[in-house]
């Protein structure tokens, strides 16, 4: 298992202006820099916050101290110039393992409950998330969380994400802010091979669904993808078919079985408020 660094910072700014696929808000926001799961194909490894770290994406994670103050302050400048959304988070998951200690994310649903923006997307793969449905619920409306679901296959699950949390326990959780009134999506971000019962495991859970893959959602038109060098994995597998900016049809076809067109968003519309 790979050696986890944690270092202790203190930023200067939280709220950073939503640019590109998620301009859609007007700003992100970032608990934590790094993240433990390192995800194969994740993007942020192709993006300067990691290639000019010096360690490999997954094995270090930066804590941002103080992180509720200065975001309050943030939020009351930044609402009196116009309507707040936000997108957590872009280049990290809100809900690290560290946060089970630290409770930076929840610190910042906190402040973010006082001071509230329009809307807030949470996004995270991590069953964590529960822990804070008391705060979750106080946004009403004007929040949604997005738990990764990519696959209802644990074993390509352990195959490309082996260090993310196990299907089963994202799924418990996606139940579990769904009773609880918490509005909810899955997002098959990106779609990974999965089996025929995978609009069926889902559709009890959630009536909102967002599907994505490498060449609509990594920011480069598959590009930044490529140079992970991730084909090498379907190949592996046998699963090259997967691997064309086609699959997704054949698996969005499935859930429309299911599910009403109005329920199924594909790729940036399925992220944005």
């Amino acid at each position: 298992m790979t050696r986890i660094a944690y270092e202790y910072t203190k930023p200067k700014t939280l709220l950073n202006r939503g640019t590109g696929f998620l301009a859609g808000y007007s700003h992100t926001l970032n608990p934590y820099t790094g993240c433990t799961f390192g995800c194969s194909y994740c993007y942020v490894r192709q993006m300067p916050v990691s290639l000019f770290h010096g360690n490999e994406w997954g094995s270090w994670v930066n804590i941002k101290q103080q992180s509720a103050e200065l975001l309050r302050r943030e939020l009351v400048k930044a609402k009196s110039k116009g309507p707040v959304t936000i997108f957590m988070s872009s280049s990290t998951d809100p809900y690290q393992p560290i946060e089970y200690k630290e409770q930076v994310t929840r610190s910042l649903l906190e402040a973010m409950a006082e001071e509230r923006p329009q809307f807030l997307l949470v996004q995270t793969r991590s069953p964590l998330v529960t822990r804070d449905i008391d705060l979750l619920l106080r946004f009403g409306k004007q929040i949604r969380v997005s738990i990764t679901i990519e696959t209802d296959r644990e074993d390509i699950r352990k195959v490309f994400t082996p260090n993310a949390p196990p299907v089963y326990a994202r799924v418990q959780a996606l139940r579990e802010l769904a009773e609880a009134g918490v509005p909810v999506q899955a997002a098959i971000a990106p779609l990974l091979p999965c089996t025929e019962r995978f609009a069926e495991l889902l559709r009890p859970i959630v009536s909102r669904i967002c599907m994505d893959d490498y060449w609509m959602g990594d920011g480069s038109g598959g590009r930044r993808t490529q140079r992970l060098g991730i084909a090498a994995l379907y190949k592996q597998l046998g699963l090259e078919e997967w691997y064309e900016p086609e699959a997704y049809r054949d698996v969005y076809h499935q859930f429309m079985r299911l599910y009403a067109e109005e329920e199924l968003y594909i790729s940036q519309r399925g992220f944005e408020p």
